[in-house]
Parts: C-alpha cells; sequence; structure tokens
C-alpha cells in the first residue's frame, strides 16, 4: 500500500462576508428621546456617521445621537435579522431591552397577543381559506 501520511486536507476558505464578518445590532436614543435601531460590522465608525448626519436619514433629523445599547454576533446576517425583529417592537419594549428589565419584555411580548387572542389564528396559514378565494373580487363588486 501507499503512504498518504504526506497530504493534507484541505479545508474550502469562507469568503462569503455574510458569514465571515462580525456584526453588531445597535440601538441609539435621539434627542428626542425617541429609538433609532439599526446593524453593522463598525459600531464605532457607524455611531460617529450618525453624530456627523452621514449616517441614517432619521438620525440626521434628531441628532445629537447616544448609544444605549448592542449586540455582538458572529455574523453580519444575524445582527441584521436582529435589527429586524427589534425594529417592530414598541419604544416601552425596546426600553426593557436596554435596561435589562427581562420581566417586563416577557410582558411587553405577550401583551400583544393579551390584546388579540386570535393574532396568530388571523394570519395563519389558512387565512385566506377563512375568507373564501374570491373575497378579494366580491369587494371590488360591492364598491
Amino acid at each position: 500500500m501507499f503512504d498518504l501520511s504526506f497530504l493534507k486536507v484541505i479545508e474550502p476558505v469562507d469568503t462569503n462576508p455574510l458569514t465571515t464578518m462580525k456584526g453588531y445590532m445597535y440601538i441609539l436614543e435621539c434627542a428626542d428621546k425617541s429609538y433609532y435601531t439599526g446593524s453593522t460590522t463598525n459600531i464605532e465608525l457607524r455611531l460617529e456617521q450618525h453624530q456627523q448626519g452621514f449616517g441614517a436619514n432619521y438620525t440626521r433629523k434628531h441628532r445629537p445621537v447616544k448609544l444605549v445599547y448592542f449586540e455582538e454576533y458572529e455574523r453580519i446576517d444575524k445582527a441584521f435579522y436582529r435589527e429586524k425583529q427589534v425594529q417592530r417592537w414598541s419604544h416601552k419594549k425596546k426600553e426593557a431591552l436596554i435596561n435589562g428589565d427581562k420581566n417586563k419584555l416577557i410582558e411587553y411580548a405577550s401583551s400583544r397577543q393579551a390584546r388579540c387572542p386570535n393574532y396568530r389564528q388571523a394570519r395563519g396559514p389558512n387565512y385566506r381559506q377563512a375568507r373564501g378565494p374570491n373575497y378579494r373580487q366580491a369587494r371590488l363588486a360591492q364598491k
């Protein structure tokens, strides 16, 4: 037999920036006490851009801004996903996240379901079927 121990196994190198770059999800507090949520690969540079007015259009109009919270992720796509999740949250829920108040986070998360018990059912997989396949045509015909 042949001795192949001298051969090295070459692992493929991942060069995709979405899977190799560290990412951050951050929350800024604006001058009017509103919150701006974003994601970046360089948090210091991005904060400086927001402060100088080169960041997002929203923060440009609500300066000065202050970094109040951030989370670090191994991949930028995970940070972007988290950004989109937090952007949908209310001001109070973001405040609970910033303050690290887990009880309030749970309370605000469940309050939406308490206000609308059928929230998930109404938009479930059978949503269109519940209204009927020709619902839209019928509504347009009524006008």
